[in-house]
């Protein structure tokens, strides 16, 4: 398994564990963290004994506050320091969106343990996340209109889909920051837990999807409803829910979770996401999939 500075690493019972660890920092993010976590992910696409993968923070105090201003081994934590002259110029992108794109592509369930404050990054880096569960002590601020700059992460994408532009707007154009409960009421958590029953609660999430589902059909899941809202019209839906049915319906899961279910036993999935996605996935990266 692979060996990291700033976060740890851990996989048990089908669920693995990404923890930020910059304890000094309040897990501060780098350019290494982002790296550290792409890497990660990697591991748990490729590793099919994985079926969820929960991310936290070390510690009570943070989950994540923000980015830490100061260069990463000579590396600037968003964008190069270096002057360009086009903006299409890869080193303009800035890391924080790197890091979402690649929890975006992630074919396992991402749940979000937020056990304090996320702030800025910390705040964006959850968005591409399944579901996310919140510490009653964590606290959230988009703050970035307080920094001189804008939100980042592609956080204009994901924030309005989950909340609704209105919330957006509010949040991040008044860059404060708020309490667990208005994130709750805002639709950015999912639940609120005591600091204790946090980890607890996310870890008994993960293994509900873990213990009782097939992994190539939550992987499909993910992607279905996480790409196909973007299309204008239900039909384009409808191509790839029914292109999913028929492929998913005659192999050998669909025969398990009917068996398993008529007689009354824990069902043994066989399929393997490495090996076993539908022919047409990943049908949104395929021009003229229509």
């Amino acid at each position: 398994m692979a060996q990291y500075s700033q976060i740890l690493f851990d996989v048990a019972d089908g669920v693995a564990t990404i923890t930020l660890h910059r304890p000094d920092k309040m897990n501060a993010f780098t350019g290494t963290m982002m790296q550290e976590m792409c890497d990660a992910l990697d591991h748990t696409d490729a590793d099919d004994a994985v079926r969820a993968v929960i991310i936290t923070g070390h510690g009570g105090r943070a989950f994540c506050a923000g980015a830490d201003l100061t260069p990463d081994d000579g590396k600037q934590v968003f964008a190069s320091g270096d002057q360009v002259d086009d903006l299409s110029d890869p080193r303009v992108r800035d890391s924080g969106g790197l890091l979402t794109l690649r929890m975006f592509r992630s074919k396992k369930p991402l749940i979000g343990a937020i056990n304090g404050a996320a702030v800025g990054i910390g705040a964006t880096m959850q968005l591409p996340m399944d579901m996310r569960l919140a510490s009653t002590t964590a606290r959230f601020g988009f703050v970035f209109a307080r920094r001189g700059i804008v939100p980042e992460a592609a956080s204009s994408w994901f924030l309005p889909r989950l909340v609704g532009v209105s919330q957006a707007l509010e949040w991040c154009m008044t860059g404060r920051v708020f309490d667990a409960g208005e994130a709750l009421r805002g639709g950015l958590v999912r639940s609120l837990h005591e600091p204790d029953d946090l980890m607890p609660a996310a870890r008994a999430l993960a293994h509900e999807i873990a213990d009782n589902t097939s992994a190539v059909s939550v992987s499909m899941t993910r992607a279905m409803l996480w790409h196909n809202p973007q299309y204008d019209h239900p039909i384009q839906a409808h191509r790839i829910d029914s292109r999913a049915i028929y492929t998913l319906s005659r192999r050998a899961d669909a025969r398990e979770g009917i068996a398993s279910f008529l007689e009354k036993r824990a069902a043994r999935y066989p399929a393997r996401v490495s090996s076993d996605m539908p022919q047409f996935y990943p049908w949104w990266e395929e021009p003229g999939w229509e």
